[in-house]
Parts: structure tokens; C-alpha cells; sequence
């Protein structure tokens, strides 16, 4: 079995327990890839191209990577000093807070990274003054010795990438050429993750979205421009009909990706509700 390497963060919709179902429909030869909503970032390490770009509407998030690059020998002792003089740990809410209330107040990124670390469900949420707000992970959540592997290679895989933060219709993609790979997860409008209720200090996500991100692919798909977009096509009984209708329409080819959701937060326990997820390619 291949192995994957996981990001070291626990982010809501990432791709590395499916990687094995989607890599194999990725281009063998890669130029230029765009990870246009990296999100955790699982699948850009994991993807093998000449030039990497990863972007994403969270700038929390990708000033989080660039002082993951900025300072990648002094990541992991900032991390462990940090949490030797805040005293954190699985037990200690009081702790947690106080270092929640002194982030709001600095906003270091690296101090995010190690709140988030022990928060619930690892999940980077923010209210409407963009002050973090996610409760204590108690007896669940740490900077862990896996979390700290992963956190290792991690810092290793992102060296060469160019990050950015932008809403993906800004994004420029103008100088793609057949040569190079697009890859698109957007939050998926029949779902309701945290990342995609609008509840965290950003927008929510629609049909509106998915009707403006189909247009931006096929533009890309009329210059030769492959790319593989992730989705669900079924969820709680209903069918997304139209992102099939598009994918119909343009004879893009839907790819059914076969895994197992009893594990995670949206399974539904009626089965014949069931999630289907698909990758949908333009070639």
C-alpha cells in the first residue's frame, strides 16, 4: 500500500482518508498544480507536481503555513515551550481559555496553530469580530507525538509551495496551460460543516458558489486544462442535480469515490440515505 502523508491538522472535510480513492485519477505527469481550496493541505504533499500553489479563503490558515515556512526550524520548540508555559493540556480548560483571550490579543499564527491543537475537534472557528472562539477539546484534544510526525513532514513538504488567501474567483489562473492540473474541494452546498455555515467569521457557501466555480472550470477546460473536482452528488436524499446536470452537459466524466462515512459527522443512520461522494474530471 502507498503511503500518505497526513497534514497536521485535524480540518473538517479533509482529504487523507480518501487519498488512495482520488490520487489515481490525477494527471501521472504534473507541471503546475493549484490546491485552489487547499483547506489542510493533505492532498497538495501528497500530490507530486514540478510547481505547487495552495489557496484558501481562510487567511488564518495559510499565515499559519507561511510561519510554518518562515521559521521552519523553530516551529515545533515554539510549539513546546508554548505549551510548557501556558500549561496546556487535555484537562486544563482554564489554561486553554486564558491562552485563547491572549491569541485574541496578539494573533501570532504559531500560537493559533497550538490553540487549535487543543481545542474541540481541532476545528478553527471564529465569530464575527474574527476572534477565535472554539471551546476546549477536553480529554480529547493535545499536541500529541503524531500530530508532532505529521507536523515534521509537513514542514519538510511545504517548503516550495506559494501560498496565498483569496476568494477563488479573484484567484488568477490565467497563465494554466495544458501542462498543468487544477484541483478544486469547495465547501459542498448540500452538506453543513462548520467550515460552510457562515458562522465562523466568513461567508457561508450556495449554489450561487457552485454555479460560478463550474463556470471558472469550464473556461479551464476549453483551454485544455485538466482538472478534478471534488463533491457530493447525494447527501441525506437529495440528489445535487445541478452539478450533474453541468457535468452531464459537458461530458466531464464522474467518478464515484467508494469509502465508508460511519465514522464521520455527517452519516446519516438511515441507510438508505446515504453520502455519495464524487471526483468529477474533465478528461
Amino acid at each position: 500500500m502507498p503511503k500518505f502523508y497526513k497534514s497536521p491538522f485535524n480540518y473538517i472535510g479533509n482529504k487523507y482518508r480518501i487519498m488512495g480513492k482520488i490520487l489515481p485519477y490525477f494527471p501521472n505527469k504534473i507541471n503546475m498544480f493549484v490546491d485552489l481550496f487547499c483547506g489542510g493541505c493533505d492532498v497538495t504533499i501528497n500530490t507530486k507536481a514540478k510547481i505547487y500553489y495552495a489557496n484558501d479563503i481562510n487567511n488564518f490558515v495559510i499565515d499559519i503555513y507561511k510561519a510554518f515556512q518562515n521559521n521552519s526550524k523553530e516551529v515545533i520548540p515554539y510549539i513546546e515551550n508554548t505549551i510548557e508555559k501556558y500549561q496546556l493540556s487535555k484537562t486544563n480548560e482554564e489554561s486553554y481559555k486564558l491562552f485563547r483571550d491572549y491569541y485574541n490579543k496578539t494573533r501570532n499564527p504559531l500560537d493559533l496553530y497550538v490553540l487549535m491543537c487543543y481545542s474541540f475537534n481541532y476545528q478553527f472557528r471564529f465569530n464575527s469580530s474574527y476572534e477565535y472562539n472554539n471551546p476546549f477539546g477536553r480529554n480529547r484534544s493535545s499536541f500529541n507525538s503524531s500530530m508532532k510526525k505529521n507536523l515534521e513532514i509537513f514542514l519538510e513538504k511545504i517548503k516550495g509551495v506559494q501560498f496565498s488567501s483569496m476568494e477563488f474567483g479573484m484567484y488568477d489562473l490565467g497563465c494554466m496551460t495544458e501542462k498543468d492540473f487544477i484541483y478544486c474541494d469547495p465547501p459542498y452546498s448540500l452538506t453543513c460543516g462548520s467550515y460552510n455555515d457562515g458562522k465562523r467569521g466568513f461567508n457561508g457557501w450556495g449554489l450561487h458558489d457552485d454555479s460560478r466555480l463550474f463556470l471558472l472550470l469550464d473556461g479551464l477546460s476549453y483551454r485544455n486544462v485538466k482538472f478534478a473536482f471534488s463533491n457530493v452528488i447525494e447527501h441525506k436524499g437529495i440528489v445535487h442535480k445541478t452539478m450533474k446536470a453541468w457535468a452531464d452537459r459537458n461530458n466531464y466524466k464522474i467518478n464515484y469515490i467508494d469509502f465508508d462515512y460511519n465514522n464521520c459527522n455527517y452519516h446519516i443512520k438511515n441507510r438508505n440515505n446515504i453520502t455519495k461522494e464524487v471526483l468529477i474530471t474533465n478528461y
